[in-house]
This record gives structure tokens, sequence and C-alpha cells, in this order.
């Protein structure tokens, strides 16, 4: 790597580094206050989420779906959108992979199996597509479509589970306040049938399906013409409007991708692990940690792929802590101190930004 590229690196680098170290710190004080030991602290984190192949594979689970909802909040950020709608896209995904796998349950799995991915992912996609719509066309704020969005999934999705694809109606059974599950046969591998050493831990073959979006999503946005169209429309909509570029077909694009990832994220929980979606447990959280996972991967899909890591271990080492006589609220603080640090620096870049436009209308 050349000197340019090594400067690249560390400009972006340097500020999620920077925050990491000082969530940790400060998290050290707040172990300190609570009568803890930083050191038996964090030494129980790590090997509560690291500590021998077990424990890894469980930290890989946790990483999975931060993976996809990640890259969701990312993408539409790269086109100056806010996805605040992960969440719902994640839900829609998820009930969609399980009527998929029901009522196809016949097929061979080898057919099921892509089949619940992939309508699952193009259900999250058109879920996302109505606030890109919305916004393209009317000009109404994503955050408010996307979060209302949020909840009609969330109502939505219950309706159904107590509804058509409970098991009471469709096995005759006592009404559950779960859906009915996916075939065996269509469900992804765990890590352990190939490494017996991953032992008891959750983590599938999903992992390796979010680490290939990642790397896809880096090329669509970096060596496309598609991806360039898609940055042009984030960095200055105007700009790329006058060069010929459609900022409302962008929009809408950005938000259908963005969306189709999110709801990968539900359709690969669904195959990897979970097999039903429960009506307590629909709104899972993965799409709101998303904006934090893409906040500190400073939206780039690599970045992505490192900070999923980051809070999977974090989220998994919590109860090793815990276990340790630890306060499980030192993970929430390390993780706000993170984003904090790094949502105040675009913070700033952002009122820098209406600064300069603002100086530019004056002087026009």
């Amino acid at each position: 790597m050349n000197k340019n590229g090594l400067k690249w690196l560390w400009d972006n680098l340097k500020l999620p580094l920077i925050a990491i170290v000082l969530g940790f710190v400060i998290g050290a004080f707040f172990i300190i206050i609570a009568g803890s030991n930083p050191i038996v602290a964090y030494t129980a984190l790590f090997k509560g989420s690291v500590g021998g192949l077990t424990k890894i594979g469980e930290t890989l689970y946790k990483t999975t779906p931060l993976i996809f909802t990640g890259l969701s909040v990312a993408f539409a950020f790269r086109t100056g959108l806010f996805n605040i709608g992960a969440e719902g896209q994640y839900i829609v995904g998820s009930i969609t992979a399980i009527a998929i796998g029901w009522y196809f349950q016949n097929l061979p799995g080898t057919i099921l199996l892509p089949l619940i991915l992939f309508f699952g992912a193009l259900a999250g996609g058109i879920w996302a597509s109505i606030a890109g719509f919305l916004k393209a066309r009317f000009g109404v704020h994503e955050v408010i479509t996307t979060i209302m969005l949020n909840y009609t999934a969330l109502i939505g999705t219950n309706y159904i589970i107590r509804t058509v694809l409970n098991p009471q109606v469709l096995e005759g059974t006592t009404k559950m306040a779960f859906s009915v599950s996916i075939p065996e046969k269509a469900r992804l591998s765990k890590l352990s049938e190939f490494i017996p050493q991953f032992g008891y831990s959750s983590a599938h073959t999903g992992i390796f399906i979010g680490i290939a979006c990642a790397l896809a999503i880096y090329y669509l946005l970096f060596k496309t013409t598609l991806g360039y169209e898609i940055r042009s429309v984030g960095f200055n909509p105007e700009a790329a409007e006058y060069g010929g570029i459609s900022k409302k077909k962008n929009i809408v694009l950005a938000m259908f991708i963005s969306g189709i990832l999110a709801g990968l994220a539900g359709a690969v929980q669904v195959a990897g692990l979970i097999y039903k979606v429960n009506m307590s447990a629909a709104m899972s959280g993965y799409g709101f940690d998303g904006i934090a996972v893409a906040l500190v991967g400073g939206n780039h899909p690599i970045g992505v792929l490192a900070s999923a890591l980051l809070f999977g271990v974090l989220s998994n080492g919590s109860r090793k802590m815990q276990l340790a006589g630890i306060p499980k609220e030192v993970i929430g603080i390390i993780q706000g101190v993170i984003i904090i640090f790094i949502a105040g620096k675009l913070v700033v870049q952002l009122i820098a930004k209406r600064k300069k436009t603002a100086v530019h209308k004056e002087a026009e």
C-alpha cells in the first residue's frame, strides 16, 4: 500500500479508534464507581466473546444481523437519506421468510432456502421503497415515514402471526404467540457442522452471506456508475441534477436497496436460528442497532463489517461481565460514548456545510 493509501486508511480509522478507546476508558470510570475492577470486567468481556471457538461462534451469531442492518443504514446514508426503518424492514423480511417457507414447504430445500432469502429481501426492499417514493414524490421526510412504517410492520406482523401463520389456524393446535416454523430442510447450516470445535454456538453460514453483501455493496458504491450516481446525489443533490442524474430515481432506488439488506437480515435470522417469529420479540432491535453500527463504521461497507464485529463482541461478552458482578449497563455506556463521539463530528460537519451553503446564497 502506497503513502496515499495509508493516509486514506488512517484518516478513516483514527476517529473510530479514538472513540472506541474513549468508550472503554470512560466505561472503566463507571466500573470503578460501581465498586468493581475494570481489569476484571474487561477480561470477562473478552473471555466471554472471543475466549474459545464456542464463544467466537456466539459472537459471530450476534454480529451477523448487525452486518445487514448496518449496511442498510450506511447505504441509505450515502444518498443523503437517514433510514430509521431498518427495524420495520427487518420485521417484514422475517414474516415474509416464514410465509414463503410454510406455503412452499413441499419444494426441495435447495430451492426453498434461496426463495426464502430472496423474497425476504424483496419484501424489505418494497417496504423501504414506500418511504423512498414519498420522499421523492412529495418531499415527505424519510425519518418520519420510516419510523411510522416500523410500527405498521410490527402491528401487521403480529396480526399475521395471530391469524394466517398461527399454528392454531394451520395445524389445529392451541393458539400460540408465535408463527409456524420454516421446514428443517430450508434452514442455514450451523458452522459447527463443518468445524465441530464451534460446539453449541449458534453461528451459522449467514455470516458468509453478510460478508458477501458487504463486498457487493462496496463494489456497487465505488466501482459502478450506479454507485457514483447514488453517492453524487448524497453529496450534492442539486449538482447531481444539473449533471443529468435523477435525484428522485436514486432516492427510491437507494431506499429499495437499503430495504433489501434489512429484509435479508430478517430472512437470514429466520433461516439461521429462530425459524419462527415470536410476537413479543418481533421488534428485535437489530434495525436500530444498525444505525450505530453504520455510524461507527463510517457508512463504509468494510467499516460496517468491523463495526458489527465490535458490537457483536460487546453484546456477547456482556453476559460474562454480568456473571463477574459487573452491571450490564456498562456496555451501554461504552456504546453510547463511541456513538456520541462519532456523531459529534457528523454534527459539526453538517453545521459547517449549512454555513457554507448560506454564505454562497448570500454571495449570489
